[in-house]
C-alpha cells in the first residue's frame, strides 16, 4: 500500500549508553531528517522489550538505560517538538500485530535470516528464546504499525527490512492492500556503515570495553583516542604507513570534513592529502590521533552541555518519552484495527457480522 505520508521508523535497544557508533551509523542522520522537514512523522523507539529477549535474567539493565538512551537522542538533536520518542513496550498493539504476523512466517524462513543467524552465534546461546528467535517478525509490527515508509539503519538490517516486506506483501495479498511497505535508508558514508571498536575489533562492544561513547567526559575520550589501534607495522614516522584495518584513518572518513584541516591541521587541505603523506612516510600516528581527537571533540562538546542541562530536569525527559509514547499508540492503535477489519476479526464493532449471525440462526 502506499503512504499518504512519508513516516520515518527507527530505534535503538536500551542495553547501554550510545556510542559514537550509533552515532555516525545512524543518529546523526536521524538529526539531518528530522531538521530537512521532508517527512511528516518520525518516531524513534527505545526497543525495550526487544532488549528483554536476551536480557530476560536481567531487567534492570534495560530499565536503568530508558533514561540513558533518551538522553543520548536529545543531546544528539532529536527534537521532541519533531520527533516522538517512545518506549516499545508501553505501546500493547506491538505484540498482538506481532501475534497476527507470526502466522505469515515459516520456521524455516526464520532460519534463513543472516541477520539473526549472526547475532544467534555472537551472543552464544544454549537455548535461543522464541522471542529472540522471532526478532524480524516484532521488527514488522513495529515498523507498520506506524505505517513506516522509511527506516534510517545499518546494512546488517537489510535482511530484517526484506522479512518485513516480505510480511507486509503477504498480509496485502492475503486480506487485501493494508500495510504499508517500507524502505531501508543506508549512510551515505561507507565508514559509517560499521565503525570498529578502537581496538580494532570489527564492532563496537561494551563488553569489549573498545567504545567511545556520547557521554564520555573530554579527558576519557582522550585517553581512548591516544591508544586507539593504528598500524602495528608503522613503527617509525618515517616508515610507510598502513590504511587498511587503520581505525584512526576510519573514524577520520567518518567524522572529518574539510574545514577540519583549516581549524586543527592545516599543513593539509584535506584527508586524502593527510593519507597520501601517511602512506609514503613521515607522518607520525599521534599527530594523526591528535587531529582526531579535535575532530571528535568538536562533534561531542555540544552534546555534553546539552546532556547537562537535561540531566538537571529529569521529569522533563520522562514527559517527553510519555507524550512521544501516546502519540505513536495512537497511530499504532488505528493500524490495529486496520488490520483487524481486514483479517475480519473485528467482531463487535461489525455491525454486519452480528446480521449475518442472527440471519444464520433464524428460525
Amino acid at each position: 500500500m502506499e503512504s499518504k505520508q512519508k513516516v520515518i521508523l527507527t530505534g535503538d535497544r536500551p542495553t547501554g549508553r550510545l556510542h559514537i557508533g550509533h552515532y555516525v551509523g545512524s543518529l546523526r542522520r536521524r538529526v539531518e531528517l528530522q531538521n530537512s522537514g521532508e517527512f511528516d512523522k518520525i518516531f524513534i523507539m527505545i526497543a525495550d522489550a526487544q532488549a528483554l529477549t536476551d536480557n530476560a535474567d536481567n531487567p534492570e539493565k534495560v530499565r536503568q538505560n530508558i533514561i540513558e538512551v533518551a538522553l543520548d537522542y536529545m543531546s544528539a538533536g532529536i527534537d521532541p517538538q519533531k520527533s516522538n520518542i517512545l518506549i516499545q513496550s508501553q505501546i500493547a498493539e506491538l505484540t498482538e500485530l506481532c501475534f497476527y504476523y507470526m502466522n505469515l512466517v515459516t520456521v524455516p524462513r526464520l532460519e534463513r535470516n543472516p541477520t539473526v543467524k549472526s547475532e544467534i552465534k555472537m551472543r552464544n546461546f544454549t537455548g535461543v528464546p522464541v522471542g529472540f528467535y522471532t526478532y524480524p517478525i516484532s521488527q514488522a509490527a513495529d515498523i507498520t504499525a506506524f505505517q513506516a515508509t522509511t527506516v534510517p539503519a545499518g546494512e546488517d538490517q537489510e535482511p530484517m527490512l526484506e522479512q518485513t516486506r516480505e510480511i507486509v506483501r503477504s498480509f496485502n495479498f492475503t486480506y487485501g492492500d493494508t500495510l504499508v511497505e517500507p524502505k531501508i535508508l543506508l549512510p551515505e558514508n561507507e565508514a559509517c556503515l560499521r565503525l570498529p571498536g578502537t581496538d580494532g575489533q570489527a564492532k563496537m562492544s561494551k563488553s569489549l570495553g573498545n567504545c567511545i561513547y556520547l557521554s564520555d567526559p573530554s579527558d576519557e575520550v582522550k585517553k581512548k583516542v591516544m591508544s586507539m589501534y593504528t598500524d602495528p607495522l608503522h613503527l617509525q614516522v618515517s616508515d610507510p604507513g598502513h590504511l587498511e584495518g587503520n581505525t584512526v584513518f576510519t573514524y577520520l572518513d567518518a567524522f572529518c570534513k574539510d574545514e577540519h584541516f583549516e581549524r586543527y591541521c592545516p599543513d593539509y587541505a584535506n584527508l586524502q592529502e593527510m593519507k597520501d603523506h601517511y602512506t609514503r612516510g613521515g607522518l607520525g600516528d599521534v599527530k594523526v590521533k591528535k587531529f582526531l581527537l579535535a575532530v571528535l571533540e568538536e562533534a561531542l562538546e555540544p552534546m555534553r552541555v546539552k546532556r547537562a542541562e537535561l540531566e538537571k530536569d529529569i521529569p522533563y525527559v520522562v514527559d517527553v518519552l510519555k507524550k512521544g509514547t501516546e502519540a505513536a499508540r495512537e497511530v499504532a492503535s488505528q493500524t490495529l484495527r486496520d488490520v483487524k477489519n481486514a483479517m475480519k476479526i473485528n467482531y463487535f464493532e461489525d455491525p454486519d457480522w452480528v446480521k449475518e449471525q442472527e440471519e444464520k440462526y433464524k428460525g
